[in-house]
C-alpha cells in the first residue's frame, strides 16, 4: 500500500510522513520502542528530549547505528549555541535538529548554516511564540526547513484543553514548507493534522509515553502502533 497522500492546494497532493517521539529515559527501552516503530512502518525516528538529556550524543550514535536508513529527528529545543550543538548531533548521525522559534534569530541563523553545510535540515519549534504564524514564516525566511506547532508538556499538564490544534491551520496559512503538530493529541487528533494541511504525522504522548511521566505508556504498543500506522496509510 502506498503513502497517505493529503490534498494541500487544488491539484497538488503530498506525501505524509510518520513520526515517532521517544521520549523515555532508558536507552534500551527506547531502542526497543524505535524497533517496534520501523516494523510497524514509521519513517522518522525521534530522539527526544528526555531521552537526549538521559543519554547525549550516545543515544543518536546508538539510534544510527541501529537504523542506518532511517531519517533520525534529534529533539535539541535549542536555545543558544545552536551552531555547535545542531554540528554535534549531524556528527553523531542526526538529521534533523530542532530550534525553538523563542530563540534569538542569530540562533535560528547559525543551526541553518551548519545543516547546510552537513548536508541536513532544521526544524524550528513555535512553542510559547505570542505570534506563532509570524514567527513561523520569519524562521522559513531564515531558511529551515520544517515547522512544529507545539503544546508543550508542562503547559497542557497545568492548562487543561490547549491543543496545537488551535494554531495549526493559521500556521500552515503563514508558510509554505512543511509543518507538523504535536502535543498531547490523540491518534484520531493526530491523523486529523493531515487533512487540515500538515505534511509529517508525529505521534508521542499519550501513545508512546504516558501522559505525566516518561515511560511507556503501553505494553501492547506494537500491536497499536501497528493499527494506527495502516490507518494513516488508509487516510
Amino acid at each position: 500500500m502506498g503513502r497517505p497522500q493529503t490534498q494541500i492546494t487544488e491539484g497538488r497532493t503530498i506525501d505524509a510522513k510518520i513520526q515517532i517521539s521517544i521520549d523515555v529515559i532508558d536507552l534500551d527501552e527506547a531502542l526497543d520502542l524505535a524497533r517496534a516503530s520501523a516494523h510497524a512502518g514509521v519513517d522518522w525516528l525521534e530522539v527526544g528530549t528526555p531521552l537526549l538529556l538521559a543519554e547525549g550524543l550516545h543515544a543518536v550514535r546508538a539510534f544510527r547505528s541501529a537504523f542506518p536508513d532511517t531519517p533520525i529527528v534529534v529533539d535539541l529545543k535549542t536555545m543558544d549555541g545552536a551552531g555547535l550543538e545542531a554540528e554535534m548531533m549531524f556528527k553523531a548521525g542526526g538529521d534533523m535538529v530542532v530550534v525553538m522559534g523563542q530563540a534569538h534569530d542569530a540562533s535560528i541563523i547559525e543551526q541553518v548554516k551548519m545543516a547546510k553545510r552537513y548536508g541536513k535540515q532544521v526544524m524550528c519549534d513555535v512553542m510559547l511564540c505570542p505570534d506563532k504564524p509570524g514567527r513561523a514564516r520569519q524562521a522559513q525566511d531564515m531558511g529551515v526547513d520544517f515547522i512544529i506547532v507545539h503544546t508543550g508538556f508542562d503547559e497542557r499538564n497545568m492548562i487543561p484543553g490547549l491543543s496545537p490544534l488551535d494554531d495549526l491551520e493559521d500556521v500552515l496559512a503563514a508558510v509554505d514548507i512543511p509543518v507538523q503538530a504535536v502535543g498531547g493529541l490523540s491518534v484520531p487528533q493526530a491523523i486529523e493534522t493531515l487533512a487540515l494541511g500538515a505534511e509529517i504525522v508525529v505521534f508521542g504522548a499519550p501513545l508512546v509515553i504516558s501522559g505525566k511521566e516518561f515511560k511507556a505508556a503501553d505494553p501492547n504498543f506494537d500491536r497499536q502502533l501497528r493499527e494506527i500506522v495502516q490507518q494513516v496509510r488508509d487516510a
